[in-house]
Parts: C-alpha cells; structure tokens; sequence
C-alpha cells in the first residue's frame, strides 16, 4: 500500500545500443501506453536511454534519461 508504480524503466541489450535502440524503445513505450492508468492514476514514467542513446530514446518518448557517462565521463 505504500508504493506507487509511476512507470516503467528499459535497458537495452548491449547490442542494441549506440544506434539500433529505437527498436527497442518503441516495443517498451507501446507496452507503456497498454497499461490501463485508470488502476494506476501516477502512470506518467517512460525511464529509458542511457549517454549512448538518448536521442533514440527522446524519440520514443522517455521522461527520464540516464546520463551518467555524459556527466561524470566513463568509469
């Protein structure tokens, strides 16, 4: 009772990312759009898109972005 699913978060598999995530992401932000927000009013978190893909992952629709590498360089 005191968690609230905003959304959902997708990594992609290695091979798709750095060009060929889109995919990828259109199958997640589609199975996103599927779920009802009538039984989850807080439904509003497409988490997907890392330094490498982001641009892909605009495209689809993410609200949140991860972009660790772009700001603290590779680790």
């Amino acid at each position: 009772p005191c968690l609230r699913l905003r959304g959902l978060m997708a990594i992609p598999k290695a091979t798709q990312q750095g060009g060929n995530s889109q995919r990828a992401y259109r199958q997640i932000k589609t199975l996103f759009e599927k779920i009802p927000p009538i039984d989850l009013p807080h439904w509003d978190t497409l988490s997907m898109g890392m330094s490498s893909d982001f641009d892909d992952a605009i495209v689809e629709g993410a609200t949140i972005l991860r972009l660790g590498t772009s700001i603290f360089g590779p680790r």
